[in-house]
């Protein structure tokens, strides 16, 4: 599939590779819980998840990832358009999105909007771009923690996505965030 824009994945996982367990909770991931969750990066840093914020136009995400970011007063995606993926959220539910009920309605909509750089986020929703071939790059976060089991972005693709290693940084606390570029 080709596209006017193109998808760009900043996750946190687990060092197993699960972005939240299989209640959804996140935990292990926000601090929230006898593990830690993300470590500190020694300077109170958000390991440059706001610059990554800035060089993007717009976010699409399923509607698990919106139901967890739904209550928070502000959200960190400083005033960019959310799109969201959701066969049972009625449009206009929630005046800070745009509800979309297909896969292929999000990308027309994202498409007609003139985006050129897409957040996407949550699971189901990395892998739905990953499998349409519109990812160009993945920010992925270890945390040093091993859940065990949960939710993954990524599972069964058409083709192998080869990747090239763009940086590999750590963080104090044991936090290892590596960036990839999908090679077409």
């Amino acid at each position: 599939m080709t596209s006017s824009f193109t998808g760009s994945v900043f996750l946190g996982m687990s060092v197993d590779g699960f972005i939240a367990r299989l209640d959804g909770d996140l935990s292990w991931l926000t601090g929230d819980s006898e593990v830690g969750g993300a470590p500190d990066d020694g300077a109170g840093g958000d390991f440059g998840f706001s610059e990554f914020v800035s060089g993007i136009d717009a976010l699409v995400m399923g509607r698990g990832t919106y139901d967890v970011i739904a209550p928070m007063d502000e959200w960190a995606y400083q005033g960019k358009p959310v799109h969201v993926l959701s066969r049972t959220l009625p449009p206009g539910a929630d005046p800070r999105i745009v509800v979309h009920g297909s896969f292929e309605d999000a990308v027309a909509g994202l498409e007609a909007a003139g985006y050129r750089r897409v957040y996407v986020d949550g699971g189901r929703t990395v892998h739905a771009f990953l499998r349409a071939g519109l990812i160009s790059d993945l920010t992925l976060s270890r945390v040093p923690v091993l859940i065990g089991t949960g939710h993954t972005p990524f599972g069964e693709l058409a083709a192998d996505v080869p990747l090239e290693h763009v940086r590999t940084q750590t963080f104090p606390g044991g936090m290892v965030q590596t960036t990839y570029r999908v090679r077409r």
